[in-house]
């Protein structure tokens, strides 16, 4: 299959754009003038005019949950609720108008009380008792680190007969010694919803095909997503082998496989990563591990306490010994490993832990997820190390108004610090989090290039010296993502012998102010020479 995009504003590289693409293949075989990319058709070769518009390599979004943004596009939208009284009448009508969907308890997320504009405190069992107290209800904050049950829910887990000492997780109690219903990190949160029906294969099948279309609405050719953990990671290999074979995955998907017991990770690379059947569409990615929880949550783990909560130092998810562990199984069996690190503290200890196993240069590229809570001292060891950092420049946009209470102006001062990691060579790939943030790119690239808001503050930029480059934004969006998967030399470029994944906008990215960016739309997506989305397109 031959096609050309003529017409065009073809970003290539820094300062070099082209006309026209020649696609064949899946590949991009040439790029140029229109005249010297129309003499290469063939007989038969379509022919799509760009309209003069941009074109840019397909986003790369370097870390997401992509099953849960389908999940979440079908959940109600706690992050509208800017009361505990509003949370309350989200949940209420939710139930009232889809009961079928709540027969077995109800988990959905997006709260965050820092943005109530009363009572700014965590809801209790008390609250999500009001809006029922037969259905087992946990509405996660909107960080995923943080959750509140109500009371059905506390005790359907038994935890008004006996609290469970948690390695990786605390459940608060009440003065009475009660539940009093917020549950922090992974270890807490899953002893409660263990107890909760698990969705049926076909609707997992259908909140995968919605969260596609998603993303590809928003031009994403690639994602690494964080779906299969241990208690699903088989029946998820599966789905998406199933989900590529009848030609529903438009996207190219790369696993990151949150993997936590010794024994499951043995089992992995035994097994499934030695299946030859994976190829550029659907592939295995790193084993990805959390080391601690949220800046918002105050559950990231710091090397000082909280400014705004004295004593208060954050949760260490994993112990240092288990991440030893299950660092070195992978390392030994040639896996990625990433790492889920908000606080400083935690990225200096997984650094420990990498640093053990990297002789030589980290040939395996092992990586920081989020790196947010940083000074140079420890940028500077992530560079020695050669870790690479998957970040999330859209968190800025929340972020930018607690960082300062939570850790000080002086650690906020060098966090966030894209342009420093840019400068210090550290490989930087960018994402959203989705479903923590929407992922569309490109209110990320924004928050990157100006250090603002969405709303447009600070006027100056929140630390604007740690503003990057448009093109230091989108090349991390595209060509930092195909690093961090080895393929930099196969995506995130438009170039002869790069995959033809490509996106147009509606506008020129290059030129409008850059106040403009986050309001950008995309209006074509390709994959591999495939169109897989064209705005208005009826389905």
């Amino acid at each position: 299959m031959e096609t050309i995009i003529y017409n065009g504003k073809v970003y290539v590289d820094k300062d070099h754009f082209e006309e026209a693409l020649y696609i064949k293949d899946g590949l991009i075989v040439a790029v140029g003038s229109n005249q010297e990319i129309m003499e290469l058709a063939g007989e038969g070769c379509e022919k799509l005019d760009a309209g003069g518009k941009t074109i840019l390599p397909g986003f790369i979004d370097s870390h997401l949950h992509l099953l849960s943004v389908g999940e979440y596009l079908v959940l109600p939208r706690l992050r509208d609720a800017r009361t505990i009284d509003e949370l309350v009448e989200i949940g209420r009508k939710f139930i009232e108008d889809k009961p079928k969907l709540v027969e077995g308890g109800l988990i959905a997320g997006g709260w965050n009380q820092d943005l109530f504009t009363g009572e700014k405190r965590m809801p209790s069992r008390h609250d999500l008792d009001r809006i029922s107290r037969e259905i087992p209800i946990i509405f996660e904050r909107v960080c995923g680190h943080v959750a509140t049950a109500n009371t059905k829910a506390l005790e359907l887990a038994g935890l008004f007969d006996e609290i469970p000492k948690l390695e990786g997780g605390t459940i608060e109690l009440e003065e009475d010694g009660t539940p009093s219903g917020i549950l922090n990190e992974g270890e807490a949160f899953s002893y409660v919803a263990r107890h909760f029906p698990r969705p049926s294969l076909e609707e997992l099948e259908s909140y995968y095909i919605s969260a596609i279309d998603h993303a590809v609405s928003f031009g994403l050719t690639s994602v690494h997503s964080t779906d299969a953990r241990d208690n699903n990671y088989k029946e998820i290999f599966e789905l998406l082998k199933k989900l590529k074979r009848e030609g529903k995955l438009l996207l190219r998907f790369r696993h990151q496989i949150n993997l936590e017991e010794p024994d499951n990770l043995r089992d992995f690379l035994a097994s499934e990563y030695q299946d030859e059947s994976y190829d550029e569409q659907l592939y295995l990615g790193p084993l990805k591990l959390f080391k601690d929880g949220s800046l918002g949550g105050r559950t990231a783990l710091l090397s000082k306490e909280y400014q705004d909560e004295p004593g208060n130092f954050g949760i260490e998810v994993i112990s240092n010994e288990r991440m030893d562990e299950l660092v070195g199984l992978a390392h030994e069996g040639a896996m990625q490993v990433v790492t889920h690190v908000i606080g400083d503290e935690a990225a200096s200890r997984v650094l420990d832990s990498y640093e053990k196993v990297i002789k030589g240069g980290n040939k395996l590229r092992h990586g920081l997820v989020h790196t947010q809570i940083t000074d140079l001292k420890l940028l500077e060891r992530i560079r020695d190390l050669e870790v690479a950092c998957l970040v999330q420049p859209i968190f800025l946009d929340y972020d930018l108004h607690i960082v300062d209470d939570r850790v000080g102006p002086e650690l906020a001062s060098t966090s966030y610090a894209f342009k420093t990691m840019n400068k210090l060579g550290i490989n930087t790939s960018y994402g959203t989090d989705s479903p923590i943030e929407e992922l569309n790119p490109f209110p990320g690239i924004y928050c990157a290039v100006t250090r603002k808001d969405l709303e447009g503050y600070p006027e100056r930029g929140h630390y604007p010296d740690e503003r990057v480059s448009l093109e230091e934004a989108i090349d991390s969006y595209t060509l930092g993502g195909a690093h961090i998967e080895f393929n930099e030399d196969r995506k995130g470029r438009l170039k002869p012998g790069y995959l033809a994944d490509l996106v147009i906008l509606n506008r020129d990215i290059f030129t409008i102010p850059e106040e403009e960016i986050k309001d950008l739309k995309v209006e074509l997506t390709m994959v591999g020479g495939r169109v897989v989305y064209k705005k208005d397109d009826k389905k």
